[in-house]
């Protein structure tokens, strides 16, 4: 089958246009990945078990990291996005499944970033004097803003808005870790001492969240429909996006960590919109007004770019599916063509931006959990994937294939989900 391709065709990149043309791609994966899921999973983990679960942090970015390059080098190698890959490798059950697992994942994002963004906003603008409202309106309005954005603002305001949300929300957000540090002993043993006391009962549900939360989880995917957007189609590309994405992932692991270290020293209380505006109100004891006004900025920011990167790069996934299974199911020409002006791009689009908003009529914390668990479900299979797509010399060349020490990662997260899936069926 041959590559799908975006139109119009991405400029190759200038080599020469300074640090964003090395480090774009990566810094969308970041900012899409890092957000309501990072700042309600840590915040809740980091209450409910404390640092001790840092190490979970780490190991959910190195993961990451792996799957990412890893089908980074597949479609280097072969020209095709890994779920095209999928679907020509394994059979087009691949997607048969994807397609409803999509849906059902977007519903349960869509809805926990529009929540999110609602109560971070009346935190900051409390015109409400009802806060459950204030999170309807303004998680409405965050969703319709998006839309507009990706609809009209094209790739490179999407890129430049993302970079300078990413920006503001890892200064602010690591300052007020700092700020409230709970001593370095301490913090490095969370690292670097994995306490199994946090793989037990409802610890090991939130450490497993925490996990699949960090660095996002459906949408490492849309890496491969990025970096063709930054004209990184050669096998000589690899080698920048390994450097890309080493940033973005080391920007997520810090980001992770900084939360767990506040969710540990503040208290997180309550449900839904009440929760960041706890939050928020508790920092103000420790960092005074204005650090409780920087932290909400931040935490807006990393909120938005998430929501912001959701929209634009999950209906790529869509469409790509849906040509995928138009090619099986009709005997008409299809276009071999994956872009955003197509219509199962935009309708997908519109689709993502406003049926979740139902969401807003149920608690966040129950979202928030529900989805970090349905996205490291994902993570194992995509693992697994990836060990056998990216294993096969005569599928990717020699140079291409897996090597040892991606190889140990990938298999040792297959086995620790496999146990925690044992875990949950047995207990």
């Amino acid at each position: 089958m041959n590559a799908p391709t975006l139109s119009p065709q991405p400029t190759p990149v200038n080599r020469r246009t300074g640090l964003l043309a090395v480090i774009g791609p990566g810094i969308l994966v970041a900012a899409t990945g890092v957000g309501a899921g990072d700042l309600a999973t840590g915040a809740f983990t980091g209450t409910e078990v404390g640092v001790a679960v840092l190490w979970a942090v780490l190991f959910g970015a190195l993961l990451k990291f792996a799957i990412t390059e890893g089908l980074a080098r597949w479609q280097l190698a072969t020209g095709n996005t890994l779920l095209e890959g999928a679907v020509d490798r394994f059979g087009l059950l691949v997607a048969l499944v994807f397609l409803p697992y999509l849906l059902a994942w977007s519903f349960f994002v869509g809805a926990a970033l529009m929540s999110a963004c609602g109560a971070t906003f009346h935190a900051m603008w409390p015109v409400f004097e009802d806060a459950v409202t204030a999170k309807r309106v303004f998680g409405m309005a965050h969703s319709a803003i998006g839309l507009a954005l990706v609809l009209y603002g094209g790739f490179r305001l999407f890129e430049k808005v993302m970079s300078i949300c990413i920006g503001v929300m890892f200064v602010i957000v690591l300052v007020t870790a700092v700020l409230l540090w709970p001593g370095t002993a301490e913090v490095m043993r969370g690292l670097f001492v994995p306490d199994l006391s946090t793989l037990h009962g409802g610890n090991l549900r939130w450490t497993v969240a925490l996990m699949g939360g960090i660095g996002g989880t459906v949408t490492v995917l849309c890496y491969g429909y990025w970096i063709r957007e930054r004209g990184r189609t050669g096998q000589n590309d690899l080698g920048v996006c390994r450097v890309d994405l080493g940033i973005a992932y080391t920007m997520t692991a810090l980001f992770g960590i900084a939360m767990v270290i506040i969710g540990s020293t503040v208290s997180v209380e309550g449900k839904g919109s009440a929760l960041l505006v706890t939050l928020s109100d508790r920092l103000a004891g420790p960092l005074g007004e204005t650090g409780r006004w920087a932290f909400l900025f931040g935490a807006w920011a990393a909120i938005f770019s998430s929501l912001l990167g959701v929209w634009q790069a999950v209906p790529y996934l869509f469409a790509d599916t849906w040509r995928l299974l138009q090619q099986r199911f009709t005997t008409a020409a299809i276009d071999n063509v994956v872009d955003t002006t197509s219509r199962p791009y935009r309708a997908y689009l519109c689709t993502i931006a406003t049926v979740p908003a139902a969401g807003l009529f149920f608690s966040f914390r129950e979202i928030q959990q529900l989805y970090a668990i349905a996205g490291a479900a994902f993570i194992p299979l995509l693992a697994l994937a990836l060990l056998v797509m990216n294993g096969r010399a005569d599928w990717v060349g020699a140079q291409f294939r897996n090597r040892w020490p991606g190889v140990v990662v990938l298999t040792t997260a297959l086995l620790f989900f496999a146990w925690y899936g044992w875990m949950e069926l047995s207990g």
